[in-house]
């Protein structure tokens, strides 16, 4: 008995469950195929750090920059001791790539500076290095695997 290419390996529970902030069921590994078993953030708690970090840039936000990147890391390096177990990379990358768009346009509406221009004079890695905002891809949280 062979099974299709899209089937998984695991006949008695097929379908993800949500549990204390994380998702739980079979995935594919990216690079080969083969199936396992995966724990990674749940879509809902990658959408309310997201929630809490536009609550942090809002327009009306005044204060001073040095104080709203150390309320943005806070909020990061909480959220990635959270969520250090498991398959990280893709709930990483949304919200490192939401951060990027949030704290460009907050300082591009900050320093006034026009549309197209924003993102040569606030690349991404004057974001996360420069400016010192936490890049979760590269925080290595916990012991090593």
């Amino acid at each position: 008995m062979s099974r299709a290419r899209n089937s998984t390996p695991f006949p008695c529970r097929p379908q993800c469950f949500n549990f204390l902030g994380y998702t739980f069921g079979p995935d594919r590994y990216r690079k080969d195929g083969h199936w396992y078993l995966s724990a990674k953030p749940s879509k809902k708690s990658v959408r309310q750090v997201k929630e809490r970090i536009g609550e942090v840039l809002q327009p009306g936000n005044q204060q001073p920059w040095p104080a709203v990147a150390s309320q943005l890391n806070r909020i990061l390096r909480g959220w990635a001791n959270d969520f250090s177990y498991g398959t990280r990379l893709m709930g990483y990358r949304a919200v490192d790539r939401y951060v990027e768009r949030s704290v460009r346009d907050f300082l591009k509406r900050r320093h006034k500076v026009r549309h197209r221009r924003g993102t040569r004079q606030f690349p991404g890695e004057r974001i996360f290095r420069a400016l010192g905002i936490q890049r979760l891809r590269t925080l290595h949280v916990g012991s090593p695997a």
